[in-house]
């Protein structure tokens, strides 16, 4: 373990800090990393990373009791609103996110729980071609990316998801995601759209790819999603 992240007892964390700490989660637009929050604070404050995760775990019980919490995602901490009050304070938003399309939704799922993979094994699960635009969908909320090729002729782009999807879902790793069965069929694809369908909060961003929301009837056929021949 490193020196800087231990921490005794009678060692404990100066309430500055904390205050500190509690104020940049509060303003920050995205997790914060330890090490960036000691960046931001050592200036004004003698910190180090141990005195900041002391900070964290001080504000995580202080939290425990309010509509807020303090949680670990994959790219930091952040303060948020717990889930249960979700639908009461996107009232204060008059343009809701929109929903993501039952289309991005199994190919989403697809790729978080059979990653990394080729457009056309996705292709091959769902049993339909999957359009560009549900590729450039997930690209831009930063859900996935290409993390490489596979060598076999064309050499198609292997997808996988990101830290920013971790984030936007509330956890740490793909390992804290609901465990499922191997997606081969129809029935374990419907489990991990439901899953993947109860948490997501799509970001602010263009979504052009939602051909119909995810709560519609299922896929028609628009264009650049045909059958498979």
């Amino acid at each position: 373990m490193d020196e800087s992240d231990t921490r005794t007892d009678h060692d404990p964390v100066s309430s500055r800090v904390v205050t500190a700490v509690e104020a940049l989660l509060q303003v920050a637009h995205g997790p914060l990393a330890v090490d960036r929050l000691v960046a931001l604070i050592e200036t004004d404050e003698h910190v180090d990373r141990a005195s900041v995760r002391a900070a964290l775990d001080v504000l995580a019980t202080r939290y425990a009791a309010s509509a807020a919490e303090v949680v670990s995602v994959a790219s930091g901490w952040r303060l948020q609103v717990r889930a249960e009050h979700a639908d009461l304070v996107a009232r204060l938003w008059a343009d809701k996110p929109p929903k993501l399309s039952r289309a991005v939704l199994e190919t989403l799922a697809i790729i978080v729980y059979r990653q990394p993979l080729a457009r056309s094994d996705i292709e091959a699960i769902r049993g339909v071609s999957v359009s560009t635009q549900i590729i450039k969908t997930l690209s831009e909320y930063e859900w996935i990316k290409v993390i490489g090729h596979r060598e076999v002729p064309g050499r198609p782009a292997l997808y996988a998801t990101t830290p920013r999807f971790l984030d936007d879902f509330g956890v740490s790793r793909l390992a804290d995601l609901p465990r499922l069965p191997e997606i081969k069929d129809a029935e374990a694809l419907e489990a991990a759209i439901a899953r993947l369908g109860a948490s997501s909060a799509a970001p602010q961003t263009s979504a052009a790819a939602n051909e119909q929301p995810a709560d519609e009837a299922p896929d028609t056929g628009a264009p650049g999603d045909r059958p498979l021949e």
